[in-house]
């Protein structure tokens, strides 16, 4: 799903970049013959110094259009158009009735009618839809309503602006994920799986259901507990804290970490999954026509050292880490290791670059 918020187009050529609190990634693709065959053409990763984001807030917006830049340069992208994806508590996302009408006059009446569904000020933020079922019964219609507050699409326009690029699309997270997932994976009509990105501060959920998004949320606990109860148990540096919390864990190849920082790991586990589990359980009480077949895992804190298998007990589902990479063809100059290492990380970021290649 390309959904995108107004006053963006879109461009036959634009660099998918995923600004994390931690790491930018940037990515472009080009499309390969007919079908779903596209070629991963350009990668980079730049890390994003500690407190440059903080719940969501850009709170070092040079450091931050720094590490775009480095994440462009490294890839050789000499594309100047970009596409980012926004979450958190500074988005919302609704699938909602609303009274019949057309497309355009819903264009003009959006306004009033969101303001019953979004706890912001409407005219703090910027909203868009797409009508689901134009005749969803009883003189209604069926809409996915997305808000983002207005100070969140400036931040992201100033730091993709300061990087000498031109922001062309603002996507939602959970739906960019979503494109990665349709471009690289089979699913049924009766498939419903849920997609988890797990990130350093937010961890995004969509459930997609006949090729819709059927629930999403956003989650605040996310990987960057685990960094800061290592700092805490070794008095470490922030960048050692990140460096042992994926290098540590027992697994064979991994350092070895003390066993007071394992415990605090596991419970750290226990804290995010627990959280995404009562969100799938909400989603599951809600909509008893559609089962969950399936999950998958994304995001740099699904690496973590039984964070998967945790996942797969708390929620009795069948769980895989998601590679947005499968169908793609990466150029030969690419490092298969760096590539499977980093994959797992890449689907927001691969969401995102699909625009190019779906116009």
């Amino acid at each position: 799903m390309n959904l995108s918020l107004p006053f963006f187009g879109r461009s036959k050529s634009i660099v998918g970049l995923d600004v994390g609190s931690s790491v930018v990634k940037a990515v472009q693709l080009s499309s390969k013959g007919r079908g779903n065959n596209f070629e991963l053409t350009h990668l980079g990763v730049a890390p994003v110094p500690a407190e440059s984001i903080v719940q969501g807030a850009f709170l070092n917006a040079g450091a931050i259009s720094a590490a775009i830049r480095e994440a462009v340069d490294s890839a050789g992208i000499t594309s100047t158009q970009a596409a980012v994806a926004v979450s958190g508590n500074s988005v919302i996302v609704k699938r909602v009735h609303m009274p019949a009408m057309s497309p355009e006059q819903l264009h003009e009446q959006i306004g009033w009618e969101a303001e019953q569904y979004i706890p912001f000020d409407v005219n703090e933020v910027n909203l868009d839809f797409q009508i689901l079922e134009p005749d969803a019964g009883d003189g209604q219609m069926e809409i996915l309503l997305v808000a983002a507050k207005r100070d969140l699409i400036d931040d992201y326009v100033q730091v993709v602006a300061e990087a000498g690029l031109t922001l062309t699309a603002i996507d939602v997270a959970s739906f960019a994920l979503g494109n990665a997932f349709e471009a690289n994976y089979e699913s049924s009509e009766s498939d419903v799986v849920a997609l988890v990105n797990v990130g350093a501060q937010v961890v995004n959920i969509n459930v997609v259901s006949e090729g819709l998004p059927a629930f999403t949320r956003d989650i605040s606990t996310a990987g960057n507990q685990y960094t800061e109860e290592i700092q805490k148990t070794l008095s470490v540096s922030f960048e050692e804290a990140e460096r042992l919390k994926l290098g540590g864990g027992g697994d064979a190849g991994q350092e070895m970490l003390p066993q007071e920082v394992g415990q605090a790991m596991q419970a750290v586990t226990e804290s995010v999954v627990g959280e995404i589990g009562r969100s799938l359980d909400f989603f599951a009480a809600s909509s008893v026509e559609s089962r969950i077949s399936r999950v998958l895992l994304s995001g740099g804190t699904s690496r973590v050292a039984g964070f998967e298998e945790a996942f797969r007990q708390r929620s009795g589902l069948p769980v895989e880490v998601m590679n947005p990479l499968t169908r793609m063809l990466p150029s030969s100059r690419f490092d298969q290791d760096f590539l499977d290492s980093v994959a797992p990380s890449l689907g927001v970021g691969v969401g995102l670059a699909l625009r190019e290649v779906s116009v």
